[in-house]
């Protein structure tokens, strides 16, 4: 049963096994264990990034292809649900409404990319979808009238998911049953689902017709199969998962704006959740997002830490001042990728076969 739900996909490794149950459970049992504001955005944001970038992986990873547009169909996602919350209010026809109309339009932007540019060299399309997410971001920026401009876009989402919506009366376990934990975890099952979905594809006929033209694309037009015709679906289908994260992530914010969803930073971001977790598996997606956003978010501290035990010795102070933690955030990820080249999927899984 647990195979087919991951649709004969195991991690076949047990550290990443083990990992990997660490992470999920870590994520379910968040609002109980850590029920802090803090606790809770980050494993928010780990959620989101993990939907997000496997979508990306399913392009990358697994078709071969380079866009620096994913981000723009996020963006499209958080958007779609801020603007129709903003013009027809707190109701959950408003959130569906967002939702459909952003779908569609990132099925339309992503078929239209994909049909008149996949047929071009590798590096021209990925200058392409620069140039288009590009664009995209200049319209929302000044587009103040639908997307509030720089701004962005503060909204209510539906009273059940109301921070000030109590479901008890006193705390349950330590949790606080209230519409922010209904939230955290529709974000939660929403991701499970996905990420599953995606599991299933990349597993399927389709997904292995995808792996061969990333290994060969001559070989599989030579052997029958329309390159560009499944190049093409492999992004509507990336568009579509993208689209569904940022929609995810603007029900946990109730906001959105150009630098929340549309920034290149995010795109780096994910850039590196996929080298670190591994291109190629959806799994490195989950470890990949944990490990980065941990690390953005708790790494200061604990150089916080280790800077009043060394205080007074002049050149160990200052290295490990909180101030540099985005030197040693930089220094950690290059460590990563010069020990991990396949990323931390693939070394594990590689381990396991010398192993053998």
């Amino acid at each position: 049963m647990f195979n087919r739900l991951l649709s004969h996909d195991l991690p076949r490794n047990r550290v990443l096994a083990i990992l990997l149950a660490v992470i999920v459970l870590g994520l379910a049992l968040t609002p109980f264990l850590f029920p802090s504001t803090k606790a809770l955005n980050v494993s928010a944001k780990i959620i989101v990034f993990i939907v997000l970038v496997a979508s990306f992986d399913l392009l990358l990873g697994y078709t071969g292809i380079v866009s620096f547009a994913h981000t723009m169909f996020f963006g499209i996602g958080a958007y779609g649900v801020a603007i129709a919350s903003t013009a027809l209010g707190a109701t959950w026809g408003a959130v569906a409404l967002g939702v459909g109309c952003a779908l569609v339009i990132s099925l339309v932007l992503s078929l239209l990319i994909g049909l008149f540019s996949l047929r071009v060299k590798a590096i021209f399309f990925a200058m392409i979808t620069l140039a288009v997410a590009s664009a995209f971001l200049g319209l929302a920026s000044q587009l103040s009238e639908f997307t509030g401009g720089e701004d962005g876009l503060t909204f209510k989402v539906p009273e059940a998911l109301q921070p000030g919506t109590e479901y008890l009366a006193e705390p349950f376990l330590g949790a606080s049953i209230d519409g922010r934990f209904v939230t955290y975890y529709l974000l939660f099952f929403a991701a499970v689902a996905l990420v599953l979905m995606l599991l299933r594809i990349v597993n399927s006929p389709f997904g292995r017709v995808l792996q061969a033209i990333r290994e060969n694309d001559f070989r599989a037009e030579a052997i029958g199969y329309r390159t560009v015709v499944y190049r093409t679906l492999a992004s509507v289908l990336s568009a579509l998962f993208a689209t569904l994260a940022g929609v995810l992530l603007a029900l946990w914010l109730r906001y959105n704006g150009p630098d929340t969803t549309l920034s290149f930073e995010i795109m780096l971001d994910v850039l590196l959740i996929v080298v670190i977790g591994g291109m190629g598996t959806i799994y490195g997606a989950v470890i990949g997002s944990a490990l980065l956003v941990l690390a953005q978010n708790y790494l200061q501290d604990l150089m916080k830490l280790g800077a009043s035990s060394v205080e007074g010795i002049p050149i160990v102070a200052q290295l490990v001042s909180p101030d540099r933690w985005l030197l040693w955030l930089g220094i950690l990820f290059v460590l990563s990728v010069y020990h991990f080249p396949s990323g931390v999927v693939g070394r594990l899984r590689a381990m396991r076969g010398s192993v053998r």
